[in-house]
């Protein structure tokens, strides 16, 4: 392996448990590697950092595979980090959809698992980790296996455009054998079709699961509107949990003939109905008919994925929180979160007490969570920690 050595000063994020080095922090190395090859890691007096992989097409130069800088990255070590994650996955979450390699956060940078049912979606978002990605899953089916859970299909979904940031280029396909890409799962007793293929990301988002879960125990009675909705997870959760009327809305229309296809499937479209629509348009107009409700269900996208359009976000994030509590009746509910990793709890939660003020609103804090433990937050790997999730009882301010 060549050796690189950092800048006098440098490599604080890996000295504090971070799995990065950027570009700008390296001083010289020494040997020869081309992008994608391990290299050695050494401080500027050559103490040893640890092992990882280069690319010198991306800024962060170099991802961490481990801190022993003698490490050798073969078929056993790639194997213990698959069992690791797979152990804590058994222990902490239902495993019967879920997220079984996170990144940076199973110590395998750049790479994405997700298990649905019987069937694996792969991401790859990193021009080291795309060379072992076969192993890696190769080896996550032999873990399974152990535990009698036989993966049936494998699509790869590394269309992100992230990946050209690392020289490579978008692909989504089949690794291996071909199969039916709509994939029937079961969260939180609602039935899902997930489509692996085509969906958002890698088809459903597994983050949200005990979110859902907490909303669908206080819906009960409630009429509910789900914003956001993409394919009604959140307004299904809220009809199985016995809300008298839930409406969600999105402003894809395939989004939302899936939630209902999902209503269907779930014997609740009695309860659960959808609509195409720009949120930001819908709720100022339901404000002006005097629509309310007794809960409001925040869900968006992410406002922002840079840190110079935090500023930005946040005036989005202040607006449609006050458009929601304006909907509210006294004593109601609000569901509202965050999937930005750039928008940080501090200021999130900033924004929605500006919102309530705003409002003219008094807000009871019910719940704070982040992402389900599937998707571990790293402390020191500070991308890994991004969703942010509250439920509070919206009260009159008088």
């Amino acid at each position: 392996m060549a050796d690189v050595i950092l800048k006098k000063g440098e490599g604080r994020t890996l000295n504090q448990g971070g799995m990065w080095v950027f570009d700008n922090e390296i001083d010289h190395i020494e040997g020869n590697y081309i992008s994608g090859d391990m290299v050695k890691i050494y401080a500027f007096n050559h103490y040893p950092l640890g092992v990882g992989f280069i690319n010198d097409h991306s800024k962060i130069r170099i991802r961490l595979m481990s801190r022993d800088v003698n490490a050798v990255i073969d078929r056993d070590f790639l194997r213990r980090r698959v069992k690791d994650a797979w152990s804590y996955r058994k222990r902490c979450v239902d495993t019967s959809s879920c997220r079984l390699i996170f990144g940076e956060a199973d110590f395998l940078p750049g790479l994405v698992i997700d298990k649905y049912e019987n069937v694996l979606v792969v991401e790859s978002l990193a021009l080291g980790i795309d060379r072992l990605k076969e192993t890696i899953v190769a080896l996550v089916k032999e873990e399974l296996l152990l535990d009698g859970i036989e993966i049936t299909g494998v699509y790869e979904r590394s269309d992100a455009k992230v990946r050209e940031q690392e020289g490579l280029e978008r692909y989504k396909g089949f690794i291996g054998e071909p199969f039916d890409t709509k994939v029937i799962i079961c969260e939180n007793g609602v039935q899902y079709e997930v489509d692996v293929e085509n969906g958002q990301k890698t088809g459903f988002f597994l983050d949200q699961k005990y979110n859902r879960l907490a909303v669908q125990k206080m819906a009960q009675g409630l009429e509910v509107l789900d914003c956001f909705t993409h394919t009604g997870s959140f307004a299904l959760n809220a009809g199985l949990g016995k809300a008298k009327k839930v409406l969600g809305v999105d402003a894809s229309e395939l989004a939302c003939e899936q939630a209902r296809k999902n209503a269907l499937l779930n014997h609740l479209e009695d309860i659960v109905s959808f609509e195409c629509h720009d949120v930001f348009e819908l709720l100022p107009a339901l404000q002006k008919e005097g629509r309310m409700f007794d809960m409001v269900i925040l869900d968006p996208p992410a406002f922002t994925k840079s840190r110079q359009s935090v500023k930005n976000a946040s005036r989005g994030y202040r607006e449609i929180n006050l458009r929601a509590m304006k909907l509210i009746k006294d004593g109601g509910y609000l569901a509202t979160c965050s999937c930005s990793h750039f928008m940080s709890e501090e200021l999130f939660a900033k924004n929605i007490a500006l919102a309530a003020k705003d409002a003219h609103k008094r807000l009871r804090q019910i719940e704070f969570k982040t992402q389900a433990p599937d998707h571990p937050i790293l402390w020191s790997a500070d991308e890994s920690y991004y969703l942010k999730f509250y439920i509070f009882q919206v009260i009159d301010d008088k």
